[in-house]
């Protein structure tokens, strides 16, 4: 029994190194759109892009906004590009990883952990957590609809998706971190990256 499960282990493990490319490839597919789109609305509203990053009141009170703006902008939308190629994916994971992680600190931590507001969500009910804004939002929710209900087009209005109120928690930052310290330790992948291939021609060099 032991020699077969031996085996068995083997040969998946086989499959597993043979497949594990893909994982990573869709993992940068992914993370590629969200970023790219991240920095081009940062590259094309720069200006107050970096009025935000330098606002103490109203934005995030940031030193040096101009240069901290640019490079999060870059970083982004020249990382999505390099993210799809599978090129230099480590070092390309490494300011964006620093990108969610100055987003978290500084702009979502606040809220707590969900993006979006649900009072069944474990992580705000109280038994973990409690925050009384995401608890308060099913009624403020009832509520918003049946205005829209009773003097709007709740139907036309509501068509293309349900309304939901966002809490900005830091699920989603969070989560594009973890995908990118994945790729930081794994690479862009076998067979489905260029770092892939040219790491295999300066191998053989």
């Amino acid at each position: 029994m032991s020699a077969i499960i031996r085996k068995l282990n083997t040969k998946l493990n086989g499959t597993a190194t043979s497949l594990s490319g893909i994982p990573l490839l869709l993992t940068r597919l992914y993370l590629a759109p969200v970023m790219a789109q991240a920095g081009w609305q940062k590259l094309a509203n720069f200006d107050s892009t970096v009025e935000w990053f330098g606002d103490p009141d109203y934005g995030l009170g940031l030193p040096m906004p101009f240069l901290l703006a640019g490079l999060a902008a870059l970083s982004e939308f020249i990382g999505a590009a390099l993210l799809v190629l599978g090129l230099a994916t480590r070092l390309t994971a490494i300011p964006l990883m620093v990108t969610m992680v100055v987003a978290m600190v500084t702009v979502h931590g606040q809220h707590g952990w969900p993006a979006i507001a649900d009072a069944g969500s474990w992580l705000a009910d109280g038994t973990l957590l409690l925050n009384e804004s995401v608890m308060a939002a099913p009624e403020k929710l009832s509520a918003a609809k049946a205005i829209l209900n009773e003097h709007g087009y709740i139907d036309w209005l509501t068509s293309s998706g349900n309304f939901v109120i966002l809490n900005n928690g830091i699920e989603f930052a969070a989560t594009y971190f973890i995908m990118l310290m994945v790729l930081f330790c794994f690479g862009g992948g076998r067979y489905v990256s260029v770092d892939y291939y040219l790491a295999r021609h300066f191998n053989r060099q």
